[in-house]
């Protein structure tokens, strides 16, 4: 006997979507990733970083070699063997561009990186102790304030000597108020907020709330704080060096060659102020398009 058996058809499930986590940082990353401004400076900077690491390669000759035989202060693209021409001390002037990014960029970063040092601690103990603590922090702020700054650079300077290390050193010291306010001020609008209050009934240490609940959500405005403060360090070496009391021969240095490019000679070999001038522009133009973007990027009330 046939039976007609129908076969049922396989039911299919509906397709399931597929959960996207998202993350704080995941969310800053895709911000500045789309702001074309922030991601041209983010190449210059790296262009620059890599030239001041591969200096050594890059550069044709040594930055201190002088070449004896060949005139000095001689102009950009007249000689194929120096295309942008040799400076007073018939040094090839390219060559000194190039290791100057190095010279420029160590004391970007280093001088920003121990001033922050030095001024975030104290910033978070000020701001989280408050008290004769915050007092005292404060009145020892208002006696370094006062102290104009670039003489206070000139008197460590003419102690302590000229150098990169020096300059770094006197930069550092003179430029941690900034990070030690800003950071007190965000431990101040944290410290009364309800996750604290939660977190130290918990039973959590000071340290704790400190280090895990009060620092991350100030860190946003730090960091861009250290964005800027880079392009700033550099300005402040280059004026230091035009001085005459920052870096010291040979080494060379952006700022130092603009402060040897100016003079009397500045209208007939304008390639040795130009260029460097140029090159510290552009540099500082980099960090403050990288610094809008991250101000943009960590901001949280911007929608994705």
């Amino acid at each position: 006997m046939e039976t007609n058996a129908s076969v049922a058809a396989p039911r299919l499930s509906p397709p399931t979507k597929q959960i996207v986590r998202r993350t704080l940082l995941g969310d800053a990353i895709r911000r500045f990733r789309r702001n074309r401004l922030a991601m041209f400076g983010l190449l210059i900077l790296t262009a620059f970083l890599l030239v001041g690491i591969l200096a050594d390669l890059l550069a044709p000759y040594p930055y201190d070699r002088v070449f004896f035989t060949k005139r000095a202060n001689m102009l950009p693209f007249v000689d194929n063997a120096h295309p942008l021409g040799l400076d007073s001390s018939s040094r090839d002037y390219l060559s000194r561009l190039i290791h100057g990014a190095r010279t420029s960029l160590t004391v970007g970063l280093f001088v920003p990186l121990i001033a922050f040092s030095i001024g975030m601690p104290l910033g978070m103990l000020s701001g989280y102790r408050g008290g004769w603590v915050d007092f005292t922090i404060q009145r020892v702020v208002d006696v370094a304030t006062a102290i104009p700054p670039l003489l206070f650079s000139l008197f460590l300077l003419s102690v302590v000597g000229a150098g990169v290390g020096n300059v770094i050193f006197v930069l550092a010291i003179t430029g941690w108020i900034e990070s030690l306010r800003l950071t007190r001020a965000q431990f101040l609008t944290y410290r009364e907020k309800e996750f604290v209050t939660a977190a130290r009934a918990l039973g959590a240490t000071d340290m704790q709330i400190v280090l895990v609940h009060i620092l991350p959500n100030a860190l946003s405005p730090l960091l861009i704080a250290f964005t800027f403060a880079v392009p700033l360090a550099i300005f402040a070496e280059a004026g230091l060096s035009f001085l005459g009391i920052g870096i010291t021969e040979p080494t060379a240095s952006w700022g130092k060659m603009v402060g040897s490019g100016i003079g009397n000679t500045i209208r007939v070999y304008y390639h040795l102020a130009l260029f460097p001038t140029l090159l510290v522009a552009l540099t500082m133009l980099g960090f403050s398009f990288v610094g809008d973007g991250l101000q943009e990027a960590l901001d949280p009330n911007r929608s994705n």
